[in-house]
């Protein structure tokens, strides 16, 4: 076994790594660039929204109050009548990216640390690289990609857009396993 702790470096640098990968591919190489489309007649949808004030949060439409209205004729009427969707509405103003930046380089660490006590409870001091490749891979592949394939199948994601974000969290897994082998502690 292998104490997380030891560890520290490899938690760190791959963080850093997923941090700059992350950058590159969402402002540099632009393949994300279509996973949210435009709204037909955006103004007037917007125009009509803002008279609504909506507060920050998730909302689903049309939604029932609980089992039984999803079943009632209304609420049929409603779906088949449409839309049906579900939509975030987040705070008004100039995005700024700090807090959001943080919480990401926050999760990167707390992937890394997965991947850490995983791989340091599977292999020993000294593990060859391989080793220790796989289980931090496996490990971080499974905090960066699975639980997006949830959006898709609970909350009508784009299958592209998920498909692409899980391609994204191999290459993140790829080089957290690549610093943790890299990085092992020897005997």
């Amino acid at each position: 076994m292998v104490p997380i702790l030891s560890l520290w470096l490899p938690i760190l640098l791959s963080a850093v790594a997923v941090f700059i990968l992350s950058s590159i591919i969402h402002m540099v190489l632009g393949y994300h660039k279509n996973d949210f489309s435009t709204l037909p007649n955006e103004k007037q949808v917007l125009d009509d929204l803002r008279k609504h004030n909506l507060p920050e949060g998730d909302y689903s439409f049309p939604r029932p109050n609980n089992m039984k209205d999803m079943k009632s004729p209304e609420f049929i009427e409603k779906m088949k009548q449409g839309p049906v969707g579900m939509m975030t509405i987040s705070k008004n103003g100039s995005p700024n990216m700090g807090k959001e930046l943080s919480l990401w380089f926050i999760y990167s660490i707390i992937v890394g640390i997965f991947a850490a006590y995983v791989a340091g409870r599977a292999l020993p001091q000294g593990a060859h690289y391989l080793q220790v490749f796989r289980f931090a891979g496996v490990t971080a592949f499974v905090g960066y990609s699975l639980a997006l394939l949830q959006g898709s199948i609970w909350y009508k994601r784009s299958w592209s857009a998920t498909f692409k974000s899980m391609f994204d969290g191999l290459i993140y897994a790829l080089f957290t396993a690549g610093f943790f082998g890299w990085l092992w502690p020897g005997v």
